[in-house]
């Protein structure tokens, strides 16, 4: 352990060039006492490391160091491609890898390469979540890693619409999509998406799989997603919007963002005419009560006389 953090804490002072000891002690999580104990380590394996006492004081290393210790381990290997996704590898149990391999990665550099890679990562966060929404991450998502990882079947209890059941399942991948996680496995029958909010009583077994060797995880998730996107809006509603109106409409996704686009002008001033495709017809008066007095309902009828239901619904509700 005291190994992998003073090779990490070389790296960052390689990439940083100048670090104070209260910097390495809150970047590592330990005492001060420590961290001067792994500099002299780190000076009697060799590595001229300088301690700068007093105001603005710290480490640096002497005439332009560069180690070429910046081998990978397993986890920092695993951990590779989530650098830029701090959240996402913080919630898969490998938060710190993927920290260690940036460092390393970034310190491999040539010095003039490493600068402008240090400043793009300064200046790039992404957040995968939604506005106004929180993401807590499920409990079991380290051990889904694991799982999937390695490759050891689970067996687990899972809620859906539909109902709750017990499934044993080899997984084989996560994907988290505008802050929500999902696991992709194999049942007996075919490839299905859980999602992970839904799991319990998690166990991951003992037995091992083979991973299907065309199985490619962002393809899938491509296509079911356009399938489920596809199957979930089968029905059509004609409407009449504002300007305003388009705007809130647009606001739904890019499937009303499309209709709004092939909108055509309505004989009545202001107006466009334009297609929306609709989950169904309670849910879609539900949807489009939100958008208010900017658009009506032309057809279809049913539709028309459930949001005026709806609507008288609420201002009885709200005198």
């Amino acid at each position: 352990m005291s190994t992998n953090r003073q090779l990490s804490m070389l790296m960052l002072l390689q990439a940083r060039g100048h670090v104070t000891a209260q910097a390495l002690a809150a970047e590592f999580g330990i005492s001060m006492r420590t961290v001067y104990r792994d500099v002299a380590q780190l000076g009697s394996a060799g590595i001229p490391i300088c301690a700068e006492r007093g105001p603005g004081g710290g480490f640096h290393l002497l005439g332009g160091y560069q180690t070429r210790l910046t081998g990978l381990t397993s986890a920092e290997a695993e951990a590779l491609f989530l650098i830029g996704l701090p959240e996402a590898a913080a919630a898969l149990g490998i938060g710190p890898a993927s920290v260690a391999a940036a460092r390393k990665m970034l310190a491999a550099l040539p010095l003039p390469r490493r600068a402008e890679a240090d400043r793009l990562l300064q200046c790039l966060h992404v957040d995968a979540v939604d506005w106004y929404r929180a993401a807590p991450a499920p409990d079991c998502l380290p051990i889904l890693t694991r799982a999937v990882v390695e490759r050891h079947g689970i067996s687990m209890t899972y809620a859906s619409w539909t109902g709750t059941r017990s499934w044993r399942v080899d997984p084989l991948g996560l994907v988290t999509k505008a802050g929500a996680w999902y696991l992709v496995a194999r049942t007996q029958a075919k490839i299905s998406t859980f999602k992970v909010a839904n799991l319990s009583k998690l166990n991951v077994e003992p037995r091992t799989f083979e991973r299907p060797e065309q199985f490619d995880l962002p393809g899938f998730w491509r296509t079911s997603v356009a399938r489920f996107e596809a199957e979930l809006r089968q029905d059509s509603a004609t409407l009449l919007a504002t300007a305003e109106g388009c705007r809130r409409l647009r606001e739904l996704g890019a499937y009303a963002e499309a209709a709004v686009a092939a909108a055509k002008q309505s004989r009545r001033h202001g107006w466009v005419r334009l297609q929306l495709p609709v989950e169904g017809e309670k849910q879609a008066a539900l949807t489009l009560l939100g958008i208010g007095a900017e658009i009506e309902v032309l057809s279809p009828a049913a539709l028309r006389a459930r949001l005026r239901g709806l609507a008288r619904e609420v201002a009885g509700r709200n005198r």
